[in-house]
């Protein structure tokens, strides 16, 4: 029994623990998804539009900060139609204040100018800036996002959905490492008067110098854009061109584990690209396993919603595997001249698996794709990765997908043996 004085404290014990698997359920609803594709990535020629290079490429992620190269698109042709001028001020609203980082630190009732914002958004990837573009053209920021759905389709990019201008964490915000490309090559030949504006490595406002988050434009030969993006859910993306003999080329990379991981691997694809080492038919093969385990279950991990593209420590490499241990040399002899000696820096951390070693780069490839379409449930979030290894009789080449934990990858090297396919697990540095 309780007295009448104790009801109301029961009562109210019993509504929290009513209301609290309600609220359990709207987190669950309401958090953003994970991304898709932990890793995808595509090469292709600015001109011709010609795929060099694919790797999970129609996969759906989470574009994160890439979004702004669409708000940017759109704000060129409003400056086309006269919607917009350079030196207009625009007003700062309520929203754009209230942004999460990174952002100028606008406040509500300032006023900004549409070449601030510009160069905000290609240096600083403000978002406070880019609610103040998608207002001052949509009205507001949710109408904006659906102007740039809708003009998204009309560029082609068939696998892409805005909600915001900004590219924060939001479960409906889903593009592809294709149609990224296929943006860069729209603003590269429909907007050239503005692509400038992507190669700015430095913007001062009120006092204040932001410099540029493309760290990889100041080193990369012939670099001049364009955009980086990241927030937890989709890991480091980056959409950049170059140009060399007067050949422009556009990458993409989604879901690098550091920034500086990232920008490596996306000078690889493109030195590998302009070198025409590429082999596209081979690897487009795990694009087409992930786009097969799109829709397949994954663990959710909440995304911080900002910006962060500073440079930090490149993981330490995988423990290595000795070479006679399950590798299988082919008879064919090894390529030599055509590839750097590895930089075991650049190897992604946590656990992966090998499922062969060659003495051919492409044969390499093969086999990591044959290994995803076999378990591309497992598979989806690995990192293809090829380690070429000199040897006493030229070089080999191991056939790896990293980035997995210990039970992915045991459980994972498990299915593919008992498919017939040779696989041993690598583990983290220092294990």
């Amino acid at each position: 029994m309780f007295s009448t004085a104790d009801a109301p404290s029961r009562v109210g014990h019993l509504r929290a623990a009513l209301l609290m698997p309600l609220a359990l359920l709207a987190l669950l609803v309401l958090a953003p998804l994970p991304a898709l594709a932990k890793y995808a990535s595509i090469v292709i020629d600015a001109k011709s539009g010609q795929v060099l290079h694919a790797a999970n490429a129609d996969t759906r992620n989470f574009p994160a900060s890439l979004t702004k190269m669409m708000t940017l698109f759109m704000t060129f042709e409003a400056l086309e139609r006269g919607k917009l001028k350079l030196d207009q001020s625009l007003p700062v609203s309520a929203r754009a204040e209230g942004m999460a980082p990174s952002k100028l630190g606008l406040r509500r009732g300032q006023t900004i100018t549409v070449e601030e914002c510009i160069r905000a958004l290609a240096t600083k990837s403000a978002n406070d800036a880019a609610v103040v573009l998608a207002e001052a053209i949509g009205g507001t920021e949710i109408e904006f996002a659906r102007m740039m759905t809708e003009r998204a389709r009309k560029l082609g990019m068939t696998r892409t959905t805005f909600r915001n201008a900004s590219g924060l964490p939001n479960a409906g915000q889903l593009s592809t490492a294709r149609d990224m490309a296929r943006l860069a090559q729209a603003l590269i030949q429909d907007q050239g008067k503005y692509y400038p504006y992507f190669n700015t490595r430095s913007f001062s406002f009120r006092g204040v110098t932001h410099r540029s988050h493309n760290r990889l434009m100041a080193r990369y030969e012939g670099m001049d854009g364009l955009k980086t993006g990241y927030i937890r859910a989709s890991g480091f993306n980056l959409v950049s061109s170059a140009v060399r003999d007067g050949r422009r080329l556009i990458g993409v990379v989604f879901g690098g584990e550091t920034a500086a991981w990232r920008d490596n691997h996306m000078a690889d694809l493109l030195d590998e690209a302009f070198n025409g080492t590429t082999t596209p038919m081979l690897v487009a093969a795990v694009g087409a396993a992930g786009r097969r385990a799109a829709d397949m279950p994954v663990p959710s991990r909440k995304p911080d919603g900002s910006e962060n593209d500073v440079a930090s420590v490149v993981a330490a490499a995988a423990g290595a595997i000795a070479s006679g241990a399950g590798e299988l040399a082919l008879a064919k002899p090894a390529i030599a001249g055509t590839l750097a000696a590895p930089n075991p820096a650049r190897e992604p951390s946590g656990w992966g698996i090998q499922v062969g070693a060659f003495n051919n780069k492409a044969a390499s490839q093969k086999a990591v794709a044959s290994a995803s379409e076999r378990a591309p449930a497992l598979l989806n979030a690995a990192i293809p990765h090829v380690v070429e290894v000199p040897t006493d009789g030229g070089r080999l080449y191991r056939a790896r997908l990293m980035g997995l934990d210990e039970k992915s990858a045991r459980t994972v090297c498990a299915q593919l043996s008992r498919a017939g396919l040779g696989c041993l697990t690598v583990p983290p540095a220092g294990r």
